[in-house]
């Protein structure tokens, strides 16, 4: 796992510490899905993950001085992969790493700077941007969730299914419109996740240098 982590940094240009940069040093949880399953996190420069057959996600608040964020950048690197899936289909999703975006209505964002990632979840306003490696999709095509009420959430895919380390840049603002309509609210919310409960596979990946603007 540290060759994986290191290559992170190794095959992709250091992104330099800057305002919005995002630390896995600190404040991130893991929540599980099912009571007998979960995936292994690494937390520190970047985070890890080793998911074998399992599922579930590491997440994080976000400070106040970057609810207004509209865009990231971040790096991620997989070594073992998930076989390509239909991230549209709920018990056959499987990927190997997802970038969780979670927004709810400026109005409402103070009276959930406390709440956990099940509360979140839970609730009619918030709305979900999820950027997946895996699948067989094009990039960029935005998947309804079938997972939760219709309408709150969304996967879009970036990359197939398989191994390799990339560079992602992404416009949350378009993004949100195109999935959801209207203006974004405030993020409140990061998660990351590997899924490989439905093909009963492994995933070895990382991602680091995530960066807020």
């Amino acid at each position: 796992m540290r060759l994986l982590l290191s290559a992170v940094f190794a095959t992709c240009a250091a992104v330099s510490a800057s305002a919005g940069e995002v630390s896995f040093n600190n404040g991130w949880q893991e929540q599980r899905l099912s009571l007998f399953s979960s995936n292994d996190y690494t937390f520190g420069e970047n985070l890890g993950l080793v998911s074998e057959g399992s599922v579930s996600i590491a997440w994080s608040r976000v400070d106040r001085e970057d609810w207004a964020t509209s865009g990231a950048s971040w790096n991620w690197t997989v070594a073992q992969s998930v076989p390509a899936t239909d991230l549209g289909r709920k018990g056959g999703d499987d990927r190997n790493i997802s970038l969780y975006f979670v927004f709810v209505p400026e109005s409402i964002a103070p009276d959930l700077e406390g709440a956990n990632i099940r509360s979140l979840l839970g609730n009619d306003d918030v709305r979900i941007i999820q950027y997946a490696w895996g699948g067989n999709h094009a990039r960029g095509e935005v998947i309804p969730s079938p997972y939760g009420p219709q309408g709150q959430g969304v996967t879009i895919a970036l990359r197939q299914a398989g191994t390799g380390s990339f560079s992602e840049s992404v416009d949350l603002e378009a993004d949100y419109a195109r999935a959801f309509g209207g203006e974004k609210g405030a993020l409140v919310g990061l998660a990351v996740s590997g899924d490989s409960d439905d093909t009963d596979s492994v995933i070895r990946a990382a991602l680091g240098n995530l960066i807020l603007r």
